[in-house]
């Protein structure tokens, strides 16, 4: 199927079989549009996110463009982009022959023995054992000799006073001293533009050059024919005009430079743990100081450079830095970690030996400039339609030329007072000169208003505005495409636990053995040995820790929600935390993985005796148990048990509860590889575990999430739950959020485990994906699929997410979400926009905000388009009937920043209204200008032309100034043309707030920018006809003619009343122009 092309004037083929049109009602009809053929649109980009740089520069080059420099400033700099690549590669080359050198240096001294360099030993620095120059060098050149030399990872923390175990000290001083000594996290930035290189940058405008030009002759040769007092004026104005314009401009420019500024220093604000006195603590990247002890997981950024304390499974992602897609494992033979890298696998913990400028990623970081510049779909939409406005405004131009320079120069041109302009032989030089200047002037000017530079730029704006406002609505956006994109969403894959939860976790039932525990932390209930291994399990599996303050103060529990749980659980029954890890030793760590859901850990105890210890989705690990503890610490077989413990967490699932298996087994030390290679490659048994307990984790649903989702359904937004979790707990909170309506709304597919999806084909899976809507023990991958097979049935996905293995999908999808709190630095890396509080109430504001831009770009459209067909058609027929323009120049530059900078601001920043989220999603190939549209500025239009042009020939009759001198009665009626145009504009900028609805005034109340502009654009209005019409050429009006001007402008609102009751066809108007092309493409074929 084809539907209007993005820029509302071509056909495309379309994305989606459910798109409408957002502003004209339903969707068209297939048999209306099917018989279109493709018609090339250099102004098509049909993916919104990843596109390639020649796409780019294909549609920039088809622009018609006056100040390139202007319309694409906020978009890719592509000469940058190239600039900014080889610098990157410059550095990494640099770092690679210095690690090149060392290592060739290295090998020589193990092949001869020798060494070629003595290793000079610490030198104190300040308080510390070691100076920043040395300190750094050695993670920067990868210098194992040196850090051997230093004794090791132990030896440098203790030239650095850290602790480990515990960390730094981390009060005030001590991390003031750090600073002070080794430099902070931070690197110097390169300045944002200035606002005079805004200015110079907003005068680059081939049309206001030439009118800068002409009021520059202009004053010249009014001062040698008229003398200074007089004849300054039309120079000076024209100047002042061109001026004004420049520098409202450069300050509305300036100011959204500032916003993208502030959302840049957002994004870079990573959050992270480190330990600090012995406790976990959430700081900026920023705040992280040399000897910092920072435990790293899947998915983190390694915030700045250090060596490796502890790693299990580590391996690293230097593509970032060395630019070679590979991952590299870390550990005591390889351990430096550069900042900036990923952590791809494992666990570890990193002592931090250079921060900021002093790291390979601060020295990249400084010295590019952050590029915000992206295309977005509608900015590419929208210059194709500036484009071919442009091309109309210029042939127009050009038109007006030659129709004003013919009347001019045969003699049909008169002056005010009656007399002929121009008398061959008698007209001075000057004076024919000054007048061919005054028609090339308005001749531009007509080119300044028809050429919309401020089309593309009116999404800029909007999406500036909706930015700022989605960080207060909890929502950061890393791709400005994504806010756009998002309107268009016509399905929301969602992760359940904290989106639709609280993520605020904690055990309420447990079974150990037969036995159900109640209450569930109750030991006496249990066998201390069971207790015993339950502690050793919870305390040694897991990336969590325990704090007991030695005031004797309240535990503090760190970690995932999850692992939060199950120690708050462990502490409750007795655990000891340092005791546990001081009586054992962590032999090798299998890390939870979401593919296979659950993790592992082999540990050492004081007798020698190796115990390893499971944890993960209680099905899952029950299946790999023999054997079971029961309450009395005696091991029994499970075979005869089975059911009942399925039983029992079938139980517990169905009431919405996350259901965790804990289990161990026993293990020979001489199986154990004893080097360290094997063992890192060793995998952990995971046959034949004793069962220890299972626990059921309440997970409470978000308030307000249910109202959320039925938002979705009503915008025609379908809510999928992908989860990780057992079937029937997924089941249970769909039912709970709203999401699933009730049981009997389990159809075939309706509801679907992972594997069973994974194991379709890929036919079956694009069929199968539009019934999904619960999808339960999914893998990352089973995510990726479903978006796939999404996507390719034409639906404009949106995906949550918060792990490192959901970065494909969160690529993948056309909307990426990364969750704030819970997510990894990859998550966040591949999304669009991060839900800062995990909360899916804040992803449907997102939807909102998404139909919000595209919705305000469609007002300043039909605003736009309105001023120009009725400022050109007007100036078009006065020009060819009298050989005049009743707009000149300066007046016409007024319309313009009436039309281009100020209009923008009051129609591209109304907040989005509740309205929005009735209607079906946008079409992302949908028509800019619908017939809605056309239809209420072809209305307008039409009333303000048909308006105007009788007060241009018959205004000395109805304004009855035939009494008056010839030459005041052309001023009066012209001034009233001019301001009767400027209130019709005034009065539609209403109209224009509320393309599809009757009442216009609903929450204009509200928009304090709106109704400032307004009263802003009247006052400047007054300014000029009573006080500045030397300036503009006009009089002063006396009150009838204002009320007359006022009266015609407020027609405009019942006129549009009785527009909106007009049908119009559900086939874009577009559609007709398409099919007209491709008639003469196919007649002109031979």
């Amino acid at each position: 199927m084809t539907t209007s092309s993005g820029n509302g004037l071509l056909q495309l083929q379309t994305d989606s079989p459910h798109q409408r049109d957002e502003e004209a009602g339903p969707s068209k009809d297939n048999e209306v549009v099917e018989d279109l053929v493709l018609v090339s649109d250099p102004f098509d980009i049909a993916q919104t996110k990843h596109v390639n740089l020649d796409t780019l520069r294909r549609w920039r080059q088809a622009a018609l463009v006056l100040n390139a420099s202007r319309r694409f400033r906020y978009t890719l700099d592509l000469k940058k982009e190239e600039e900014k690549e080889n610098r990157r590669r410059m550095i990494r080359a640099h770092a690679q022959v210095i690690r090149a050198a060392l290592l060739f240096k290295l090998a020589a001294e193990d092949q001869t023995g020798i060494k070629v360099e003595q290793i000079t030993p610490p030198t104190p620095s300040g308080d510390y054992g070691i100076g920043l120059e040395q300190l750094a060098s050695v993670t920067r050149d990868h210098n194992f000799s040196a850090l051997e030399h230093y004794g090791g990872v132990k030896g440098l923390s203790d030239l650095l006073k850290t602790n480990l175990d515990t960390g730094v000290v981390g009060d005030d001083t001590d991390l003031s001293k750090r600073r002070n000594s080794f430099g902070s996290n931070t690197y110097p930035l390169k300045k944002g533009r200035s606002f005079l290189r805004f200015l110079w940058e907003a005068w680059q405008d081939l049309t206001l050059i030439i009118l800068i030009v002409a009021a520059i002759a202009s004053l010249a040769l009014g001062i040698k024919t008229e003398g200074v007092e007089e004849g300054w004026y039309d120079g000076a104005s024209i100047a002042f005009a061109v001026f004004l314009v420049i520098i409202v401009t450069a300050i509305s420019d300036y100011r959204q430079s500032l916003q993208f500024q502030n959302l840049n220093k957002e994004k870079r604000n990573i959050q992270l743990e480190v330990m600090r006195g012995g406790k976990t603590v959430k700081i900026s990247i920023f705040d992280i100081v040399v000897g910092d002890v920072i435990p790293l997981g899947i998915g983190d950024q390694v915030p700045a450079d250090g060596i490796l304390v502890t790693g299990h499974s580590l391996a690293i992602d230097e593509s970032s830095m060395t630019g070679e897609s590979k991952i590299v494992r870390k550990d005591h033979k390889a351990p430096f970690l550069m900042s900036g890298c990923k952590v791809a696998d494992g666990v570890g913990t990193m002592l931090v030996t250079g921060v900021g400028i002093n790291t390979e990623w601060g020295l990249l970081m400084a010295s590019i400039s952050e590029d915000t510049g992206e295309e977005t779909p509608l900015q590419v939409r929208l210059n194709g339609v500036a484009t071919f406005i442009g091309i109309f405004g210029l042939a127009v131009a050009v038109l007006v030329l030659a129709v004003l320079l013919a009347r001019f120069f045969t003699g049909n041109t008169t002056k005010p007072d009656g007399s002929r302009q121009f008398v061959k032989g008698l007209t001075s030089l000057g004076d024919a000169v000054d007048g061919v200047i005054k028609i090339v002037t308005i001749a531009v000017t007509i080119v300044v208003v028809a050429v919309p530079e401020g089309l593309p730029l009116a999404v800029t704006l909007t999406l500036a505005y909706s930015m700022r406002k989605m960080m207060a609505d909890k929502a950061l956006v890393r791709r400005l495409s994504a806010c756009e994109t998002m309107g268009s969403a016509t399905t929301i894959c969602s992760d359940k636990t904290g989106t639709l939860t609280l993520n605020q976790m904690t055990v309420v039932e447990a079974y150990v053995g037969r036995e159900k525990i109640n209450p569930p932390d109750d030991s006496s209930q249990m066998h201390p040995t069971v207790v015993s291994l339950l502690s050793e399990g919870a305390a040694r599996n897991t990336t969590g820790n325990v704090f007991v303050p030695k005031d004797g103060g309240e535990v503090e529990v760190s970690g995932s929600p999850t692992e939060k749980a199950i120690l708050s659980w462990a502490v409750k029954l007795g655990m000891k935390f340092d005791i546990v890890k001081s009586e054992t030793t962590v032999l090798h760590v299998f890390p939870f993985n979401s593919e296979k859901k659950r993790g592992g850990v082999a540990l050492k105890r004081m007798d020698s005796e190796v115990h390893i210890h499971w944890k993960g989705a209680a099905e899952i690990v029950l299946a790999s148990c023999t054997r079971y503890l029961d309450s009395n610490g005696h091991l029994q077989s499970i075979d005869g048990d089975k059911d009942l413990f399925m039983g029992a967490i079938d139980e517990m699932a169905a009431r919405s509860l996350r259901c965790v298996a804990i289990a161990y087994r026993s293990y020979e030390m001489d199986k154990v590889p004893s080097d360290e290679e094997s063992l890192d490659q060793w995998v952990l048994p995971e046959d034949d575990l004793v069962l220890l307990a299972i626990v059921g984790i309440k997970d409470p649903c978000r308030p307000g999430v249910r109202d959320a989702v039925k938002i979705c359904k009503d915008a025609g937004v379908k809510v999928r739950m992908v989860t990780g979790d057992n079937l029937q707990t997924a089941k249970a909170i769909a039912l709970e959020c709203g999401i699933l309506d009730s049981i009997a709304n389990d159809t075939d597919y309706n509801i679907i485990e992972g594997k069973d999806f994974r194991a379709l084909s890929e036919k079956e899976r694009e069929q199968v994906a539009e019934e999904i809507t619960v999808m339960g023990r999914s893998s990352p991958n089973d995510k990726l699929l479903l978006v796939q097979a999404l996507r390719k049935r034409g639906d404009v996905v949106a995906v949550t997410g918060d792990g490192t293995n959901d970065a494909p999908a969160l690529h993948e999808a056309d909307i990426g979400l990364a969750m704030g709190i819970q997510g990894t630095e990859v998550a966040k890396e591949s999304s669009d926009i991060i839900i800062l509080d995990d909360d899916f109430a804040s992803v449907v504001k997102v939807v909102r905000w998404g139909r919000s831009v595209f919705a305000n770009i469609q007002k300043f459209i039909q605003f736009q388009l309105t001023v120009n067909v009725a400022a050109l058609v007007i100036n078009v027929v006065a020009a060819i009937s009298s050989g005049d323009v009743p707009l000149n120049a300066v007046q016409l530059l007024w319309v313009n920043l009436i039309m281009d900078t100020l209009g923008a601001l009051a129609l591209a920043t109304e907040p989005p209204t509740d309205h929005l989220m009735h209607r079906t999603p946008v079409g992302r190939r949908e028509p800019l200008v619908t017939n809605i549209m056309w239809r209420n500025l072809l209305v307008q239009a039409a009333y303000q032309v048909t308006v105007l042009l009788v007060l241009n020939f018959l205004g000395t009759d109805i304004l009855h100034l035939k009494d008056d001198t010839r030459e005041h009665a052309n001023s009066v009626k012209n001034t009233m043309i001019f301001n009767t145009f400027v209130l019709c504009q005034v009065f539609n900028e209403f109209n224009a707030r509320k393309p599809d609805e009757f009442n216009v005034f609903r929450g204009v109340t509200k928009n304090y920018l709106f109704i400032g502009i307004i009263g802003i654009t009247v006052v400047l209005q007054i300014l000029i006809i009573e006080f500045l019409g030397k300036f503009t050429d006009t009089v002063q009006l006396d009150w009838q003619l204002w009320l007359a001007s006022v009266v015609i402008g407020i027609v405009s609102w019942p006129l549009a009343v009785v527009g909106k009751m007009i049908p119009v066809p559900k086939t874009p108007f577009s559609s007709y122009f398409a099919k007209a092309i491709q008639r003469c493409r196919n007649f002109s074929s031979p």
